[in-house]
């Protein structure tokens, strides 16, 4: 080879180069960091990535998305935030109490929550307008319409004495849905009873102990805890032939009576839209928290019947889906 076809040579590599190690880079990774469960959850990862193809995202082609659940053992969070920080990922989504850990372990990759509560008072961000930081997501009014979920639960058994209200405690989404649930309670004489559950072990023996202190119907809390084990709930109000309200369309779905509250698959598929933007360059603390708005009211009648209700057709009329 002579001289001037081997210089021409190593200049064609040095320019293929830069293509190759380009077509090589790795996509971005989001990771799903949440307390929960996987199995709960289906619905809602479809809807968030509905969102991300809106914005050209495709999981598998040009991005990635990983999973860190603590399956509801909320103790392992910090140690769970710890690894997911360690993954240094492109984004991070999760859910309120994740959120929280992973906010106190990284100042630099953006986070994207959904959360049912005040995203100011658990010190998620500095205002709802501008977000500041690394953190951002979206607010879906959920702990806070606890007085519209009993008004709707007195409609339909309003010889219920005693009404037991199933709360998972240590959370300020859970402090301010009782006090908002017994000052409603107080304004019109009903007898609440507070029956605190920590874990999923806990659910049976307390719906047991309520039903037989006299409770005629159940009011489920709102929280990550009560969606993810909306089945198990749904499950041990049926064995004891228990009318409850639900704050999610997912445990009317599973089978429970009657719910009320925000759309959870709405909020993650903004979720979804915001992390897409996120990755094209956008910087969380710019982008305001979305204030999701869309609520819905659903009614199982074939539970209904079960249980030998009936709703009052003013009543049924209200729902925005009705389960046959």
């Amino acid at each position: 080879m002579r001289r001037r076809e081997f210089i021409a040579l190593v200049g064609g590599a040095a320019v293929a180069l830069p293509r190759v190690v380009c077509a090589q880079q790795p996509i971005p990774v989001i990771v799903f960091f949440n307390s929960g469960t996987p199995s709960t959850y289906v619905k809602s990862l479809a809807a968030f990535r509905n969102g991300l193809k809106e914005t050209g995202l495709i999981e598998g082609q040009n991005v990635a998305i990983e999973f860190v659940w603590a399956e509801n053992r909320f103790d392992g969070l910090e140690t769970l935030a710890a690894e997911v920080i360690g993954r240094r990922p492109s984004v991070i989504i999760s859910n309120t109490l994740a959120a929280i850990r992973a906010k106190s372990s990284t100042t630099t990759i953006p986070i994207v929550f959904t959360t049912g509560s005040d995203p100011v008072r658990d010190g998620l961000v500095t205002s709802l307008n501008r977000p500041g930081g690394n953190v951002t997501g979206v607010l879906f009014i959920s702990g806070t319409v606890g007085g519209k979920r009993l008004e709707l639960l007195r409609q339909l058994v309003p010889k219920a004495g005693t009404i037991a209200m199933l709360v998972n405690p240590g959370t300020s989404e859970t402090d301010a849905e009782r006090a908002e649930v017994q000052a409603a309670a107080q304004a019109v004489g009903q007898q609440i009873r507070i029956v605190e559950i920590r874990n999923t072990t806990e659910i049976e023996t307390a719906v047991a102990a309520a039903v037989a202190a006299g409770a005629g119907a159940l009011l489920i809390g709102a929280g990550s805890f009560w969606f993810s084990n909306r089945v198990p709930i749904v499950e041990s109000a049926a064995r004891h032939a228990i009318p409850a309200m639900y704050s999610t369309r997912e445990a009317v779905e599973a089978g429970g009576l009657m719910s009320y509250g925000a759309s959870i698959s709405e909020a993650f598929h903004q979720a979804g839209l915001y992390t897409g933007r996120i990755l094209k360059g956008e910087k969380p603390g710019d982008l305001p928290v979305i204030q999701s708005a869309k609520f819905e009211f659903m009614i199982n009648l074939k539970t209904a019947k079960t249980l030998g209700l009936q709703f009052h057709p003013q009543l049924l009329a209200t729902a925005d889906e009705v389960i046959e």
